[in-house]
């Protein structure tokens, strides 16, 4: 089982923001009434749940996490009601009552699984509670590990640049679900979840996702966000971090109701981190459960028990990969107890030394993760005609390899930044090398590994055979 899960009931969840009630009104329709063309819906059902951030709280909460809920609600009737939910579902509260203030309704009238109608009772807070409610935030913050700022613009999040100043004072990972054009309000959040409607809002059209990830990476540098996740419904979810990205493929089979979606993307990603999982290996999980929760009826959540059964193993993804997701396989990998061996080099023309030396280096862990120059910077080191075989040519040769279980590419002239990001295991190189002066073998060392050089089998060259081949010619 992956450790990760052992430690979600550890985690400690601080969420605020917006709250409403989501109220269902549910029943048959089989005629159209005569006062009007409209159809008659006999109610035999409500449902109410907790929404907004509320329902982020909720997702978290159902995981097995720890989880506070701070924001406004009316001293009303409907008010009473989110705090018993939130009650029922284990969530400690940090609501502040406000009489002047009516709580927010959702009021959705549903037939034969359609919905029919939405009618909404709301205003906005003002600033009316907006004080107390910060007061609450700081008295739940410093028995916290991740914060989520989740703010539909109604009011109760009040001036949010405090809130992520408070929560960054005491080192907290901070999470935000903007609202608005105004990123800048989140400066140096550790993750921003928009949806691409929001972003391209903020940023402009993103006709491809190469485009998205430039803009968000300019972001990322103006601001001091660490991380920004872009959701983009049916096309999947876009993470961009400082050095990687992960481009993560929709998992809806069938989507009876988008609503909540993006809040249980919110709280799912914080019951993970705040149990110490990375982010990209949070959003692997978060996908998921979007992908489930779509085809269920409003706004629903997971159980712990049903994220258990998500697929997304390691043995299930070998091959080439991007940064990111490889990151995030290896979390699961080492969860399990693998020993990861990594090794580099150009692999130009492969031959059966390289064989012989990948199956030795294999041979001294349980996976290994091989990384491959970029062709730009392998006519650094080797000169202007090499390489022979391109950057996708040589890792798909890599790949075929029963030895080698992934593959990733790098662009600087040694592997040192991506071993720092790795930390494999083992680090093995080929040669007469000294252990101490191999790049990254210092990171991997202070990380408790070790490095190992193995020796080049004898009679096997990439130079030999082009010289062979030239002499031929």
């Amino acid at each position: 089982m992956n450790i990760i899960f052992e430690k979600i009931s550890n985690g400690k969840v601080l969420v605020i923001g917006d709250l409403l009630l989501d109220r269902y009104l549910s029943g048959t329709t089989s005629r159209i009434s005569p006062e009007a063309p409209v159809p008659i819906v006999r109610i035999e059902n409500t449902i109410e749940l907790i929404g907004g951030a509320g329902n982020v709280a909720a997702n978290a909460a159902t995981l097995g996490a720890v989880v506070c809920l701070v924001g406004q609600i009316g001293d009303d009737i409907d008010g009473a009601k989110i705090e018993q939910i939130a009650g029922s579902l284990g969530i400690q509260c940090g609501l502040v009552k406000n009489p002047k203030y009516s709580t927010i309704v959702k009021t959705r009238v549903v037939s034969q699984g359609q919905q029919m109608l939405r009618i909404d009772f709301e205003q906005s807070c003002g600033n009316g509670g907006s004080k107390k409610v910060r007061s609450e935030f700081t008295r739940h913050l410093k028995k916290t590990d991740v914060v989520v700022i989740s703010d539909y613009g109604k009011g109760s999040v009040g001036q949010v640049e405090n809130l992520i100043k408070d929560a960054k004072a005491l080192d907290r990972f901070v999470i935000v679900d903007p609202k608005g054009v105004e990123f800048s309000r989140y400066r140096g959040v550790d993750l921003l979840t928009p949806n691409l409607k929001e972003f391209e809002a903020v940023v402009g059209n993103c006709g491809s996702d190469e485009v998205l990830i430039a803009k968000a990476e300019k972001i990322l540098k103006e601001l001091s966000i660490r991380s920004i996740l872009v959701t983009k419904g049916a096309l999947g979810m876009v993470l961009v971090e400082e050095k990687t990205h992960l481009i993560v493929a929709a998992e809806a089979k069938e989507v009876f109701d988008v609503t909540g979606a993006g809040d249980t993307v919110c709280g799912v990603m914080a019951a993970f981190i705040a149990a110490g999982s990375s982010t990209s290996n949070a959003v692997a999980y978060a996908n998921k459960a979007a992908g489930v929760v779509v085809g269920r009826f409003g706004a629903s959540t997971l159980t712990l028990d049903e994220v258990k059964r998500f697929d997304i193993s390691s043995e299930e993804k070998t091959g080439i990969l991007e940064l990111g997701e490889l990151k995030s396989i290896l979390e699961d990998s080492k969860a399990k107890g693998d020993m990861i061996v990594m090794t580099n080099g150009c692999f130009d023309i492969l031959h059966k030394g390289h064989v012989a030396y990948l199956s030795e280096a294999r041979k001294l862990g349980d996976r290994l993760v091989v990384a491959v120059n970029s062709d730009f910077s392998v006519a650094r080191l080797k000169g202007a005609n090499r390489p022979i075989n391109d950057l996708e040519t040589r890792m798909e040769v890599l790949a075929a390899l029963k030895s080698v279980d992934w593959v990733v590419a790098f662009s600087e002239d040694t592997p040192e930044s991506l071993i720092g990001e790795i930390l494999p295991d083992v680090l093995v190189k080929g040669g007469d090398y000294v252990a101490s002066e191999i790049a990254g073998s210092d990171h991997v060392i202070a990380a408790g590994g070790k490095v190992e050089v193995l020796p080049f089998h004898e009679g096997f060259s990439s130079t030999d055979i082009l010289n062979k081949l030239g002499e031929d010619a």
